[in-house]
């Protein structure tokens, strides 16, 4: 049995790093709160494709509890997943990364290349030097309007204040960019996916940006 991971207060809600034994809730919180998003839309086929995102988001999250870099509200009804720059996370362990190399190309299945030739071309737009990535955010829709996503964001943006790196992120929306703003990130590119399909703007959050009050 593993130890608890550290419980955070961020304003009221309580976020405390993910565990192992969160990693079904992880992907059913993220399966409800992304099935329609733009982005999944675009990347997953129709066929199977609440079945993919589930297995994608089970899968991120057995990469996120192994390197300590997803966080969660008490219940789970809150994900927020990150990419950590170089060396600030515990290493991806090689049977979670086999896992997704194999499974990952297999999940996007016919949308596989547009999604590698887009990730390839948005390297180039994110933040050269060390960063923290916003991999995935979700929260369930009976617990919205109540902070949680700000919240549980927290963690990892009072650690790139503290270590002096940015925040980036994605949007495939420009409701997630008008969020984001809220929590000091502005968008540094707009862009479309390597396909033409999907509009993409990038995000940056500098260090140092006061967090709003929850």
């Amino acid at each position: 049995m593993s130890e608890p991971g550290r419980t955070v207060h961020v304003g009221v809600p309580l976020i405390r790093a993910a565990e192992p034994r969160d990693v079904p809730r992880i992907a059913a919180t993220l399966t409800v709160a992304l099935a329609e998003s733009r982005w999944v839309r675009w990347a997953l086929p129709v066929d199977g494709r609440t079945q993919r995102l589930t297995r994608l988001a089970e899968l991120d999250g057995h990469r996120g509890v192994t390197t300590g870099t997803t966080w969660v509200s008490e219940d789970v009804d809150a994900v927020a997943s990150w990419d950590a720059p170089s060396g600030a996370a515990t290493p991806v362990p090689a049977d979670v990364r086999a896992a997704l190399d194999r499974e990952v190309p297999r999940l996007h299945a016919d949308r596989a290349d547009a999604v590698a030739r887009t990730e390839a071309e948005l390297a180039a737009a994110l933040p050269d030097g060390p960063h923290w990535r916003l991999r995935a955010l979700g929260t369930r829709p009976r617990s919205r309007r109540r902070g949680l996503g700000g919240a549980v964001l927290g963690p990892a943006l009072a650690r790139c204040d503290a270590e002096g790196v940015p925040a980036a992120l994605v949007a495939p929306a420009w409701a997630i960019v008008r969020f984001a703003r809220g929590l000091g990130f502005e968008v540094t590119q707009a862009t479309r996916s390597a396909d033409g399909q999907l509009p993409l703007w990038v995000a940056v959050r500098p260090p140092g940006v006061p967090m709003p009050e929850l």
